[in-house]
């Protein structure tokens, strides 16, 4: 309760008692003064927001995690009548938003304008408002409101990590100058001719040259250099595990006036280290020049990205991140099996997954099956809070000659992906845990 409220209540409670009690002059005069104030107050206060607007401007509305976000309000007052003051209550889902202002003597016809400045640790979608503004008497005694609805909304990407190279040397994953290997495959990179062999394609007779040395010669091709890269990610319900994530301290005022990005922490969650994963993993595919394709899948929706090499499709990829969640009814392994017929021969599967049950060995043997190429991400679950550990799950990959890439709580996801190395596909490959998450 405000202090003008208490000196209004003692002043109308003492009035009235004393009235009642001995008709005293001093304790009528309190009543009516009491009477008075209460009068005086409202009438002050319904006109407190009259001519009053508000908006809101962002430079974007796109961002990663780890960006200062910045957004400017106008406060006007287009009435006849100065304002005694002004609450500005931004009321976004942004954690840590700022924007709440407290804004004295507002003249007539006065305009207002700040900037407020936040720094985002989570990714998803948030409403830019709605935005509540409140007056009332300089008593304090009462308060009026008025809400602005949200009318535009901020995107916040995933967190990337920067990776340098993934699964060295390149031989191991389809692309990339290091693959001169022949291919049964028709590519639009030849790589010579030799004789006809039965079983050979019709379609790959080279005649020319069949005609000139007088017996049938087919083409042979390399593997397609800008073979696809395909993202599997894993959202399934039950898939993922977390532990209590701990509290952000604010950054300092220098920090957000400066636009000084700050080091983010990932919480420590086996689906926002899987979707940092895809991310990283995206940004660096399509910067090699790679066709880059990502399955996921929304509660019943099955959600595919088709490949492509474009900084679009980057764009396209981080924007269906950032608003996954671990609620769909799809398993990994009925990503893989919707959506394998759809992938070329030679191409990369990448499968990034929490998961602890074996049927990941059967959505593995099915790619190598169709002549694919999975690598897994694997997270493991034990490190992220689960009492069930998936190493075993990690041995029988590589026993299938899986090469698997163990990401462990609290490491180092750029380290991590960038020092992921297999000479061969039998070797295993595990990272050093752990180390502090960064931001380059």
């Amino acid at each position: 309760m405000t202090p003008g409220r208490i000196f209004v209540l003692l002043t109308l409670t003492v009035g009235a008692i004393g009235t009642a009690v001995n008709g005293g002059t001093v304790y009528v005069r309190l009543l009516y003064l009491g009477v008075l104030l209460l009068v005086l107050a409202w009438l002050l206060t319904v006109p407190s927001l009259r001519g009053i607007r508000v908006e809101r401007q962002a430079r974007s509305l796109r961002a990663s995690v780890g960006d200062i976000f910045e957004e400017h309000y106008e406060v006007s007052n287009i009435s006849r009548f100065p304002k005694l003051w002004l609450e500005v209550a931004n009321q976004t889902t942004i954690p840590y938003a700022t924007g709440s202002r407290v804004l004295t003597w507002l003249r007539a016809k006065q305009k207002r304008i700040y900037t407020a400045r936040t720094w985002l640790t989570n990714r998803g979608g948030f409403p830019l408002g709605p935005t509540t503004i409140t007056s009332g008497d300089p008593f304090g005694i009462f308060r009026v409101s008025k809400s602005y609805p949200a009318t535009t909304s901020l995107v916040v990407l995933p967190l990337i990590f920067p990776v340098a190279q993934f699964l060295s040397p390149p031989g191991l994953l389809p692309g990339g100058k290091a693959i001169r290997r022949k291919s049964l495959d028709i590519t639009p990179h030849a790589a010579g001719v030799r004789e006809y062999v039965p079983g050979d394609p019709m379609k790959r007779i080279h005649w020319p040259t069949s005609v000139r040395r007088g017996q049938l010669m087919v083409k042979e091709f390399e593997q397609d250099p800008q073979a696809e890269v395909w993202l599997f990610l894993d959202t399934h319900k039950n898939a993922h595990v977390a532990k209590p994530r701990e509290s952000y301290d604010m950054p300092p005022i220098d920090d957000l006036l400066l636009l000084r990005r700050r080091k983010v922490k990932l919480p420590p969650s086996t689906l926002e280290y899987s979707i940092s994963i895809t991310a990283s993993l995206a940004h660096y595919f399509i910067q090699q020049r790679r066709a880059v394709g990502l399955v996921s899948a929304s509660g019943r929706t099955f959600k595919v990205i088709p490949a492509e090499r474009s900084e679009r499709q980057e764009a396209k990829i981080l924007e269906e991140l950032a608003f996954l969640q671990a609620e769909s009814t799809y398993t990994l392994p009925g990503l893989v099996t919707a959506q394998m017929g759809q992938l070329s021969q030679g191409s990369s599967a990448i499968l990034i997954t929490p998961m602890i049950w074996p049927e990941l060995l059967i959505g593995a043997d099915s790619l190598q099956r169709r002549k694919l190429r999975p690598v897994v991400v694997l997270l493991m679950s034990s490190s992220f809070g689960n009492h069930t550990n998936n190493e075993d799950l990690a041995q029988s990959l590589v026993e299938r000659q899986v090469p698997v890439c163990r990401i462990y709580c609290e490491a180092d996801l750029s380290v991590t992906l960038s020092g992921f190395v297999s000479n061969t596909f039998s070797q295993d490959v595990s990272w050093h845990r752990p180390v502090l998450s960064h931001l380059t």
